[in-house]
């Protein structure tokens, strides 16, 4: 049964759809499925998760509780399609042994195992098993199911709990909702349909200065699967042989590399993106050049890559690389150039995507990357390049302030087909973003963007690990950007850092609170996201600018005591973070994040210490006082000393976070 157009929401009609769908399967002799409980309800951000269910990351598309928790104890068995792939058969097995089962026999359809106390079916929607368990749940969801959607449902006393999918990518990404949805002894007993809002979802290594490392590459590409992001693009500027040696094949090593890379990347239904940059050097009209294209691409092919992009970002129009080309293409500008990107991209196109096997459709970055506004240039590259290239887009500036829907539909006019966002939030790697951790929420982006792109890649800071702390939200935005709330997503990023990285389960419940909490506090200090000129476009610390702000107002209303006893307390959290976060967050998170832990212990310290000085000058202590206000501003002094890791971060510089807000306070509180 066809379902018209792609099902961005499951409301009450998916019972009726499962029972059609009962019958196109030919099990007529199913009755209809029992009514769902709270059909039809939406879910938005003030709503979710709704009562009962778990809260899982990326946020479903429809989550409800359907009964009592399913028991997971001895035996249990996992029943799997052939088209289950063995990354999801092992993560549904780790899964279930860490909830309580003794043991996990799996097989494929056929006779029963014995003994079994649950029975866990994971396959094609339309499989007899999966409808006739989805039916005795109570549970339904349309047929079929776009791609990477999944349905979901477990129900007490049922002993079964079902996950059916039309892909390999829809199962494994249901088993990692089945993974926020278990915990010690039980799964819940909850009914999810699901599917993501964006066909393409990830990062983009495409900043300047340190790249990131093998391990730290391998370790992204385990945690995209987590949050159900399925597209890493390998672009990072300062790997010369994507870059200014581009003719040059890899060295073995780096191509074994490479190699490991892109195994990690499918155990994890992750697409690794090979981009080669070739527009410093290229000459366009020269036939070796071309062919040298071709076999760098053919290297990694034969690896194993089917995703490609040949971007022509941060390089010049105003000339040519070889004389050839002022005689094929007329004087260098931007119509010429256009011209001239549009035929080799498309050659690409035909010569290369086309004669391989399972290769996606091109994506290219253009030179014009950074609004909307027509131009020679867009004229040239729209109407001469591909229709199926995919070209990718940073919003109205390098660094937007926001990204709205309008701004997309403006860049597809101007581009002539959907674009793909590269968004360059969190990379700190330009003038403006020295000295900063970019830790604040995947905040300003509109929802309704998802019918307008067809994808969000994120482009990350040097500091790999602290990175996830935006690409957690970025997942969210992606997967579901109708119901997105970004403050939700910020706070689960904090409890994802604060549970135990080598469990398999990681629900919501597993993180440990103090740390969450001292990561928030952290995050918060370190919220500030500037613009290419320095000014933000997220505020600085907006919690404990607001904090400040109630105790200015209850020190000016008389009420001192409690404004002072207030702000000594987050204060003190301040103070405590760093230490919290070293003794208990992901150790690649502490690394990358030691500088800005270093100033925030000086900072927390000195505004402890300038809270106590005006305590003491409220008890009349007033030697007390200024001697506590001395130590505050030397504090601050060596807070403000506090450099970046050299080599780690570009531009280097002195540490800053809540800049604007702290320092202010803690210069001017002794003139309250």
């Amino acid at each position: 049964m066809a379902i018209p157009g792609a099902l961005r929401r499951f409301g009450g009609s998916a019972a009726i759809v499962l029972s059609a769908a009962l019958v196109a399967a030919g099990c007529t002799d199913a009755a209809p499925p029992p009514p769902q409980p709270g059909a039809g309800a939406e879910a938005g951000p003030s709503s979710y998760p709704a009562e009962g269910v778990p809260e899982v990351v990326p946020q479903p598309q429809k989550a409800e509780r359907l009964g009592d928790d399913v028991a997971v104890r001895g035996k249990v068995e996992l029943v799997v399609d052939p088209f289950v792939d063995e990354p999801t058969r092992d993560l549904a097995q780790r899964v279930l042994r860490e909830a309580g089962a003794s043991d996990v026999v799996v097989r494929e359809p056929g006779p029963p195992a014995e003994d079994a106390t649950l029975l866990v079916r994971i396959g094609d929607r339309m499989a007899p098993g999966v409808v006739k368990g989805l039916q005795a749940n109570g549970w339904g969801a349309p047929s079929p199911l776009p791609a990477e959607g999944y349905v979901l449902a477990a129900r007490g006393g049922q002993d079964t709990v079902v996950l059916g999918a039309d892909d390999a990518a829809g199962a494994y990404y249901g088993v990692q909702t089945l993974r926020q949805l278990a915990s010690p002894g039980r799964i819940a007993g909850v009914g999810v349909v699901d599917q993501p809002n964006m066909p393409i979802r990830g990062s983009i290594e495409g900043f300047y200065g340190s790249p990131w490392t093998h391990a730290e590459r391998m370790d992204q590409l385990a945690f995209y699967g987590d949050v159900k992001l399925n597209t890493y693009v390998y672009a990072p500027k300062d790997d010369p042989y994507h870059r200014e040696r581009w003719r040059e094949p890899y060295p073995a090593d780096k191509l074994s590399e490479v190699r490991e890379l892109i195994g990690q990347a499918a155990a994890h239904h992750v697409r690794f993106t090979f981009a080669l940059s070739p527009g410093q050097s290229i000459c366009f009209s020269d036939p070796a050049d071309f062919q040298a294209l071709l076999a760098k691409l053919q290297a990694v092919y034969d690896s194993g890559v089917r995703d490609f992009s040949v971007p022509f970002d941060d390089i010049s129009y105003t000339r040519w690389n070889c004389g050839e080309d002022q005689a094929r293409y007329g004087a260098p500008g931007e119509s010429a150039a256009g011209r001239a990107q549009a035929e080799i991209l498309s050659r690409v196109q035909r010569e290369f995507i086309d004669t391989h096997p399972d290769a996606r459709p091109l994506q290219m970055v253009p030179t014009e990357y950074s609004d909307y506004d027509d131009s020679p240039y867009k004229t040239a590259l729209r109407e001469g390049l591909d229709p199926r290239v995919v070209a990718m887009w940073t919003g109205d500036g390098v660094i937007p302030r926001q990204i709205t829907v309008s701004d997309a539909e403006k860049a597809a006019q101007a581009w002539g087909r959907k674009v793909f966002l590269w968004d360059n939030y969190p990379v700190n790697d330009f003038d403006g973003s020295e000295g900063r951790l970019l830790l604040g929420p995947y905040g300003e982006r509109e929802p309704g963007l998802g019918e307008q792109l067809v994808g969000d890649v994120v482009n990350p800071m040097n500091q790999a690990a602290a990175s996830k702390v935006v690409e957690i939200g970025a997942a969210d935005f992606a997967w579901n950007d109708d119901d997105f709330d970004a403050q939700r997503a910020h706070r689960a990023a904090a409890r994802y850092l604060a549970t135990d990285p080598a469990a398999a389960l990681r629900p919501a419940s597993a993180a440990d609170p103090a740390t969450t909490r001292a990561l928030q506090v952290f995050f918060d200090l370190n919220s500030m996201a500037p613009l290419a000129n320095g000014s933000p476009w997220l505020p600085p610390a907006p919690e404990l600018a607001r904090r400040i702000e109630e105790f200015r107002s209850g020190w000016d209303g008389g009420d001192r005591a409690q404004a002072l006893n207030e702000l000594r307390d987050y204060a003190r959290q301040i103070a405590d973070a760093p230490e919290l976060i070293r003794e208990s967050a992901p150790a690649d998170f502490v690394a990358d994040s030691e500088p800005w832990l270093r100033a925030t212990d000086l900072w927390g310290d000195a505004l402890v210490t300038t809270v106590d000085g005006l305590q003491a000058r409220e008890d009349g202590a007033g030697q007390v006082a200024d001697e506590r206000f001395a130590v505050a501003a030397d504090l601050a002094r060596r807070a403000e000393q506090v450099q970046t890791i050299p080599g780690e971060t570009r531009p280097q510089g002195p540490v800053r976070l809540a800049d604007g807000v702290l320092d202010v306070f803690v210069r001017q509180a002794p003139q309250l």
